[in-house]
């Protein structure tokens, strides 16, 4: 795996930079992880924290740590930790879920009505596949977030995931 690796108001020492380099060669164990995969790296520091940013986009999910500690190499550490456990559960999720499709079908999820925004505070963008409604469940688990938006593989229009309070899930999907 290529990893590319940048300091934010600080200098990646070589040493460090070896260090990241031999860390990220440990999560190459997993099948999912390939040698044309590429890490994107963010090593900041901001008063006295020390920030490891890490980011790998796969063609089947994207995983993304963020860890801060007083120490560079335990923020690279923890960093490494956190990317291990989600590529494990999401491996796990994936094998999981193979085995259900092999018995049942999944379920369907209910239209739910969209919340306007009452301002933009930050734009993303970013580049997605198509994917089922189940994958996209599954991605927006590994990221941590409450949403997640995808290209639907079954309608190929743009569609939302999220997590609703009563702990299921909700999908909006465009009207024609």
């Amino acid at each position: 795996m290529r990893c590319n690796i940048h300091g934010d108001h600080m200098v990646v020492t070589p040493a460090l930079s070896e260090y990241v380099e031999n860390k990220v060669s440990r999560l190459e164990k997993f099948d999912l992880l390939t040698a044309s995969d590429e890490c994107r790296v963010t090593l900041r520091v901001t008063k006295k924290r020390h920030t490891a940013e890490m980011t790998i986009p796969t063609p089947g999910a994207i995983f993304r740590a963020e860890e801060s500690t007083e120490d560079m190499y335990a923020s690279v550490d923890l960093v490494i930790d956190k990317l291990n456990r989600q590529i494990r559960k999401y491996k796990n999720r994936l094998e999981t879920r193979n085995r259900q499709l092999l018995t049942s079908p999944p379920e369907a999820f209910a239209e739910e009505p969209a919340e306007a925004q009452e301002s933009v505070v930050r734009i993303k963008r970013f580049e997605y596949k198509p994917m089922s409604v189940d994958e996209a469940i599954l991605q927006m688990d590994l990221l941590g977030h409450n949403f997640f938006v995808f290209s639907n593989a079954e309608t190929n229009q743009v569609s939302v995931v999220y997590k609703r309070n009563d702990g299921g899930f909700g999908l909006i999907e465009p009207s024609v």
